[in-house]
């Protein structure tokens, strides 16, 4: 799409020619953002409670919580706020979510495509997939659109810096106000491959060898910091950190679809390097994407899971586990190498027919829970405190399924365990103290929300939700705290 020219240019270009094809294709893209009431994914509930709380801040009516300038992990946010501000938070959580997923996957489409030489239309049922996975329904808003927009400047880029530059300051500066993940990546990325280009022959291959030795360094130094803690506990061994566990999300039958993409996906490339046997310098095309793809699994492999780098310090929570989106990202650039064909297209969309058919089930359940939420909450006093207690099945990965919970609460009840403003990692911020809306402690509200605080006089009066019935773990019921009773001691946990 873009030589030595304007990369810009190039891909208004592409849009101007394809634009009822680009029209279509994003029509169907963001119908999962519309199919439910309420969009499932994970901390997204959490994202839309505490804009209204920075809402209530604005307004005096939040004591105890203030707002800090932020830099980064806010861009999401801060556009959440400023649409709900307008057309209230129903609606813009849909406008908002449904942007950053087709920011996302047009990026990603982009990228591909300046890596692969041509536009990856075959492979837009596994990049929608993508869209959807592991990071969407988790809720990492911010990580994921700052993910996005490091693809476009790495699409930008990719074929000569020479007029370019100028406009990747754009997206590289709106990826660092996202998550400074995404726009690290796109920054070392970008300079991985200026150096590599400059590099003579097998020079080269000192490269991926030094990323991959700085990675067992950097291990090792943080198995020796002693005022730093690293988790390398992973939900998945580590040869499932591929990229093709993006789509394992709630259960089994994700983990099988998942196996299932990677070995068509194995299969599809290898048909076309065997047509290829004979063209020796058709070869070269993948030699860069499947370098980076291995240095990505490489960090996937040696990085920590969760890290702190304080012991006062809010967790750097399943760090690995998004990093897969990057693995996933690489995968497609060398897939997108291939010459693949019209039965490989029909494959890929069998996939992602079943991929989204699974994720619709799964999602209209936890909006059953929500609506039950709702009705639970509906009836409590204005400024009632909430505890949720709510627990994912043990087989899901998807585990944050009670932030469903905060966003009933918006406009009615405060959620006391609330983990954003104690942690000091987000905008919202609570002084030590000086609310009673929310929790001080993020040890706390770590506590209150997986098991195990105990009450406290101070803490009264706050109210627990839970599961309560057990032939449907989707129904929720409230009830009144007593001093010295522990969170999750009673109701029903799917799986158990």
């Amino acid at each position: 799409m873009a030589g030595q020219g304007s990369a810009l240019a190039a891909g208004l270009r592409f849009l101007r020619d394809n634009r009822w094809v680009v029209l279509c294709v994003s029509a169907l893209v963001v119908v999962p953002c519309l199919w439910h009431r309420h969009i499932e994914a994970g901390d997204l509930g959490s994202h839309v409670y505490n804009a209204w709380l920075a809402q209530l801040i604005g307004k005096g009516q939040a004591p105890g919580l203030y707002l800090v300038r932020q830099w980064n992990n806010v861009l999401f946010d801060v556009a959440l706020l400023h649409v709900a501000n307008v057309i209230g938070f129903a609606a813009a959580e849909k406008l908002v979510v449904s942007v950053c997923v087709l920011i996302f996957f047009w990026c990603v489409f982009a990228f591909v495509s300046v890596a692969a030489g041509r536009p990856p239309w075959f492979l837009s049922p596994c990049i929608a997939m993508l869209a959807y996975g592991y990071s969407f329904n988790m809720g990492f808003l911010n990580y994921y659109l700052s993910i996005g927009l490091g693809c476009l400047c790495l699409a930008l880029v990719w074929r000569g810096w020479r007029g370019n530059w100028v406009a990747a300051l754009v997206p590289a500066g709106l990826a660092f106000l996202a998550h400074p993940i995404g726009f690290l990546w796109a920054l070392g990325t970008m300079g991985y491959v200026t150096i590599r280009r400059v590099l003579p022959g097998w020079w080269k291959a000192v490269l991926p060898s030094g990323t991959a030795a700085f990675l067992v360094g950097a291990r090792q130094y943080l198995h020796t910091r002693t005022d730093m803690e690293a988790d390398w506990t992973r939900a998945i061994p580590v040869v499932q950190s591929n990229g093709a566990d993006q789509l394992m999300l709630y259960g089994d039958r994700y983990a099988t679809l998942a196996w299932v993409a990677l070995i068509f996906g194995v299969i599809c490339l290898a048909v076309d390097l065997a047509g290829r046997r004979r063209e020796r310098t058709s070869w070269g095309a993948f030699v860069l994407p499947v370098e980076l793809y291995f240095v990505a699994f490489a960090a996937t492999a040696l990085l920590p899971e969760n890290l702190r780098l304080s012991l006062y310090a809010g967790w750097v929570g399943l760090l690995v586990s998004r990093l897969t989106t990057i693995s996933a990202i690489f995968g497609l650039c060398v897939l997108g190498c291939a010459r693949l064909r019209k039965w490989q297209l029909v494959g890929f969309s069998a996939l992602a027919a079943a991929y989204f058919l699974f994720l619709y089930q799964d999602t209209a359940a936890l909006n059953r829970m929500e609506s039950s939420a709702e009705s639970v909450l509906s009836g409590v006093p204005c400024g009632t405190r909430i505890i949720p207690t709510i627990a994912a099945d043990p087989e899901w990965r998807i585990e944050f399924i009670g932030h469903l919970a905060d966003r009933a609460c918006v406009g009615r009840c405060f959620i006391y365990s609330n983990y954003e403003p104690s942690s000091g990692q987000f905008r919202v911020r609570v002084g030590k103290g000086e609310s009673w809306i929310v929790t001080d402690s993020a040890g706390d509200a770590e506590d209150m929300q997986g098991g195990g605080y105990e009450i406290q006089r101070s803490d009264l009066p706050v109210k627990e939700l839970y599961q309560c019935d057990r032939g449907d773990w989707t129904k929720l019921c409230l009830r009144d705290f007593a001093e010295g009773e522990s969170t999750g001691q009673v109701g029903v946990r799917p799986g158990g």
